[in-house]
């Protein structure tokens, strides 16, 4: 109960503690710490920064409930963008709600609209569902937003992502005035607070810090390999690791599809999530995951909105999520819950600039390893059957299997007979022919990049003058600066791959809104020569290779 203290100084009451305490809640996370109070106490729209993984249901249901007098209207609304999380947010707060008679409905495709009906028909107190099935039950004047004291938008870039922003429009134009407004989102997009202006009164933004984001208890490890060989470095991974139950991350749905078909067929227990999976199979594929029935789950990162589970022992980034919050998104599903995981992310030659970004947003290492060698996952795979074999002789079940074994055993060929045993019976898995040999690959690290900046004799700078600048805002090696020139109106240098980077970064963080003083210049033309020399002419190429969907 010391820990649940920390609760009641945020201004819950006892009720709500028994709840908490029934749980298994021990203390606030911080979007909990920053949201319960702000709710409770305060009048101000709130825009929450927040993953799964950190509490953020508990965090707006909490006060909520705290101080809800059922009326016989609808008083809260929560709209989230899939149906698990919806289902899962519906649950979460009838717990939450023990011992108050506040009723909590849950309406999301994928169900009977019929029982949806039935149960708008008794009346309810909140709804939470997706925003296509409360249009149509809106249509149909089962729900009606005009006495709302609550509108909770939750996991909004997801909603974004998944084009919902006419849907979520549509539903505020049938909401009263006078209501509180709570956006939760796990990264910030602009589209985000444009929504925000334009529908919010006064708000404020509760966002928990990227180095609280991410977990001590998480691992974070890359490796290099070609894109040929992630399935191969994937299998060596999941063999090498005792008791491995993960999440693998796709880009897509294909990906997803295809990653599943390659693992099926290497034997491996793996199921797929994503958009175009159907509300039941998703269910049951969850349920079998939950209960480790199945251990690999590969997953889209919309389809993996809403899964919480607290012992992964491995999160994998099969393909490296485009931005950096949504790589501390996925890794936040390991390393929960007091237990120790691994995020493991692999980068193919062209992405390390992108790992680099993820880095410094992050503000933590992520360690490079080797991919395992076959022979070491050949050793542990015959380390686990040891194991085995010592549990089976610990136990004493094998007295039916002995004379047979006397049988095996009789002559002098004992060895060879013991060989083809394990041959029959172990060939697949502890043969090395049986694994393919992954590419050596090396990422473009030290190449040169060439720096435009906005300096130069006009401004008082000469070569010297601006490396040392350079050198005092980025914390660079002077040495690393090379063929500085110096014009009148601008400047150019050379740096490796990886400081410039550094010096882009550390440049950004204080253009305050105005154009940035240092950028990627140009590539020269043919003739050697620059393609221009004011900043128009200076700014990098911004094209976009297209990605493989």
């Amino acid at each position: 109960m010391e820990k649940l203290e920390q609760f009641r100084n945020l201004g819950l009451g006892e009720k709500t503690i028994k709840a908490l305490l029934k749980k298994g809640f021990e203390e606030p996370t911080p979007i909990q710490a920053l949201t319960i109070p702000a709710l409770l106490n305060g009048d101000k729209d709130i825009i929450g920064q927040a993953q799964t993984g950190t509490g953020k249901t508990a965090a707006f249901s909490l006060p909520i409930l705290e101080n809800f007098t059922p009326n016989g209207t609808i008083q809260a609304i929560v709209l989230t963008p899939t149906r698990e999380l919806a289902g899962q947010v519906c649950e979460e707060m009838n717990t939450l709600a023990a011992g108050k008679k506040i009723k909590v409905t849950p309406v999301y495709g994928g169900q009977s609209i019929e029982l949806q009906i039935r149960n708008l028909k008794k009346g309810t107190d909140i709804v939470v569902g997706t925003p296509g099935r409360v249009m149509d039950l809106m249509d149909r004047k089962l729900i009606k937003l005009n006495n709302l004291k609550y509108f909770i938008l939750d996991e909004a870039d997801e909603m974004l992502n998944m084009g919902f922003v006419e849907d979520i429009e549509k539903i505020l134009q049938a909401t009263n005035e006078d209501k509180r407004m709570l956006f939760f989102s796990a990264t910030m997009p602009a589209e985000i607070l444009k929504i925000a202006k334009n529908h919010m009164k006064e708000y404020e933004i509760l966002a928990v810090k990227a180095k609280e984001l991410t977990t001590n208890l998480t691992d974070q490890i890359y490796f290099e390999v070609n894109e040929r060989d992630k399935f191969e470095a994937l299998c060596r991974i999941i063999d090498l690791t005792k008791d491995f139950y993960g999440i693998v991350f796709c880009r897509t749905k294909n990906d997803a599809n295809e990653l599943v078909g390659r693992l099926n067929d290497r034997g491996y227990d793996a199921e797929g999530l994503h958009g175009d999976i159907s509300q039941n199979y998703r269910e049951v594929t969850l349920k079998r995951f939950k209960a480790k029935k199945i251990n690999i789950l590969v997953a889209t990162d919309v389809a993996a909105r809403g899964i919480d589970v607290n012992d992964l022992s491995h999160v994998i980034n099969y393909s490296i999520p485009q931005e950096a919050e949504s790589y501390v998104h996925r890794i936040g599903r390991t390393g929960r819950a007091g237990k120790e995981g691994t995020a493991i992310t692999f980068i193919t030659p062209r992405e390390y600039r992108r790992l680099l970004q993820i880095q410094k947003t992050v503000k933590t290492e992520i360690r490079k390893e080797r991919v395992p060698e076959i022979k070491d996952v050949i050793q542990a795979k015959k380390f686990r059957l040891m194991e085995d074999l010592n549990d089976i002789l610990a136990q004493g079940d094998y007295e039916n299997f002995k004379d047979f074994a006397k049988e095996l055993l009789t002559g002098e060929n004992s060895l060879d007979i013991i060989a083809a045993l394990l041959k029959h019976s172990y060939d697949d898995i502890l043969d090395e022919n049986s694994y393919n040999e992954i590419g050596e690959i090396r990422l473009e690290k030290t190449g040169k990049v060439r720096l435009f900046i906005a300096l130069g004799k006009k401004t008082g700078m000469n070569p010297k003058k601006l490396v040392d600048y350079i050198i005092s805002k980025a914390k660079v090696d002077n040495r690393k600066l090379k063929n500085v020139e110096v014009f009148e109106n601008f400047s150019f240098v050379s740096v490796p791959f990886a400081e410039a980077e550094t010096i882009l970064a550390a440049f950004n963080e204080e253009r305050n809104g105005k154009k940035p003083l240092i950028e990627k210049a140009k590539e020269k033309s043919k003739d050697g020569s620059s393609k221009g020399n004011e900043r128009s002419a200076a700014r990098p190429v911004r094209r976009r290779k297209k990605e493989n969907n």
